[in-house]
């Protein structure tokens, strides 16, 4: 299984290639399963298997290597990436804003994000108290009811 670390918008993501089968790829992000249809199928001979090794803390003493896939800034400590009680889009809509980021401590009753749905701002708030674990969605992003919009750990 390959592990690639990116950031999209200053969002941390961690991608888990598990199984590619012609145009159809079964990936892991966070920790939350996806099965997604590629424009192409992927000829594996062509594609070598790279695997990324995982950064505990950085070393002082040592000066940076360049890698093929930047790591990220920070990690949350508490819990690992996507641990934790999920909260889920009460109703279909657009993102419009995001109010948390990972490793960010939050109470019940919080904003987390802005849902837009049928023209209005629906402020979605937290049901546990904890560390924010995972973002599972960008700000434009469309979901539907009960989908995974975060982890809280």
């Amino acid at each position: 299984m390959n592990k690639y670390q990116y950031k999209v918008q200053g969002i941390d993501y961690e991608v888990e290639i598990a199984e590619v089968d012609g145009n159809i790829a079964k990936v892991n992000v966070n920790g939350i399963p996806f099965e997604i249809e590629l424009q192409k199928p992927i000829n594996s001979a062509k594609h070598p298997t790279m695997n990324t090794p995982k950064v505990e803390a950085p070393k002082p003493a040592a000066p940076a290597q360049p890698t093929a896939v930047p790591q990220p800034a920070q990690q949350p400590q508490a819990a690992p990436a996507g641990a934790g009680k999920p909260i889920k889009a009460p109703l279909p809509g657009t993102i419009t804003d995001l109010k948390v980021s990972i490793g960010q401590e939050i109470n019940v009753g919080d904003v987390v994000l802005v849902l837009e749905a049928m023209k209005m701002q629906n402020n979605i708030e937290s049901e546990y108290a904890g560390k924010v674990t995972a973002i599972s969605v960008n700000k434009g992003d469309t979901v539907m009811e009960g989908t995974v919009l975060l982890t809280i750990g």
